[in-house]
């Protein structure tokens, strides 16, 4: 183990050297890092890092996922990105290894690790948001094809993307969660409208997708028909769960740049600093159980989204006016809040942690919000 993050590290160093490493950027990819990072991504594939714990046939070593985790937790440490995307490696990828066929995998796998192969997800929309089982974009069976009709928001990298993840209804007359079905769609199939979104940060990283009459072949189907909630549930869990130890490391640099603030006499201020780091090392320990235990995961994410919306408040409130100018710091407080929503809302983990793992009774639902 020591060996392999020596290795690690050696390769680290000099990629960083060599202005080959791309700067760690989170779950979503900046556009403007998207050539770097794709470029990364083939050199991370080329000396054997990708994949650590994917079979040698899908074009990973086939090693243990402790080995995976030296990765991420090395990267962290270097402040470099790990992947070229999460959509990609960690969400796709997992949900084509666990349930796809041995074409599937063929076709896929293996371009995903070399950055070949850009990602997008298709789930949200604008009526089915946290609430997924209520989502409305229809696939119609016709023959060795489906036809495929809705609108999807929040698309990561969509307008880069060469394949999605894509959650379809498929049995209109089933309940909610029990009619849909989940898709590997080509992005450049005819009728797919991509339109990025400008953020309140000037950025365009989400899209909204319009699907008119799109022809998807029956051979994507990914875990069977009518199973797709069941397959997207195990990809919630890999994207609420990829805080874990490497997130621990990224979180300390965070919570170690609070002493930089020069509060001087200003008591309240203080107290505010000392009690987010008191957080923040909380935190950090529960990020470290997370691996072993995936039940975190909700806690994890919603207390890591919350924490960064306060420390990025408070750095604008020691800079004061400065903080309302353009700038690097200014566009991370504005982006925080947006993780509010990012990857299951606020809200929804409060309710998954109440529910799920405290045992509490479960929210009231309408019988019309199709909730189930």
């Amino acid at each position: 183990m020591d060996a392999f993050r020596s290795e690690v590290t050696d390769f680290l160093a000099r990629s960083i050297d060599d202005g080959v490493a791309c700067p760690a950027f989170g779950a979503i990819l900046p556009p403007e890092l998207h050539d770097r990072a794709r470029r990364w991504q083939a050199e991370i594939a080329a000396h054997g890092f990708a994949g650590l714990h994917w079979p040698s046939e899908c074009g990973g070593r086939g090693l243990g996922a402790e080995y995976t985790a030296i990765w991420f937790e090395e990267c962290a440490r270097a402040d470099v990105a790990p992947y070229l995307n999460l959509q990609g490696i960690v969400l796709a990828g997992e949900a084509i290894l666990r349930a796809g066929t041995p074409a599937q995998k063929a076709e896929h796998l293996h371009a995903t690790l070399t950055g070949e192969t850009l990602w997008c997800q298709l789930f949200s929309e604008p009526e089915a948001g946290s609430d997924l089982a209520s989502l409305r974009t229809s696939a119609v069976a016709d023959g060795e094809r489906f036809l495929v009709n809705g609108q999807k928001v929040w698309s990561s990298n969509a307008q880069y993307a060469d394949m999605a993840i894509l959650m379809a209804r498929t049995d209109p007359d089933a309940p909610p969660h029990r009619g849909i079905t989940f898709f590997l769609l080509d992005m450049s199939l005819p009728g797919i409208d991509v339109r990025p979104i400008t953020q309140m940060t000037g950025d365009q990283e989400f899209c909204e997708v319009f699907l008119t009459d799109v022809e998807i072949p029956a051979d994507a189907v990914l875990g069977g028909r009518e199973n797709g909630w069941a397959v997207a549930m195990n990809v919630l869990i890999d994207e609420r769960g990829s805080f874990d130890e490497a997130g621990a490391i990224s979180l300390e640099r965070e919570i170690d740049a609070l002493s930089s603030h020069d509060l001087g006499d200003d008591a309240i201020a203080v107290d505010h600093v000392a009690g987010l780091m008191g957080e923040g090392r909380a935190l950090m320990a529960l990020l470290q159980r997370v691996g072993a235990d995936p039940t975190m995961a909700p806690a994890a994410k919603l207390l890591r989204t919350e924490l960064s919306v306060d420390l990025q408040q408070l750095h604008a409130s020691v800079r004061g006016a400065e903080a309302m100018l353009a700038g690097d710091a200014t566009t991370a407080m504005l982006y925080a809040a947006g993780m509010r929503l990012a990857g299951g809302t606020s809200e929804i983990q409060r309710n998954i942690i109440a529910e799920r793992l405290l045992g509490l009774p479960k929210e009231p639902r309408s019988p019309t919000n199709g909730a189930g």
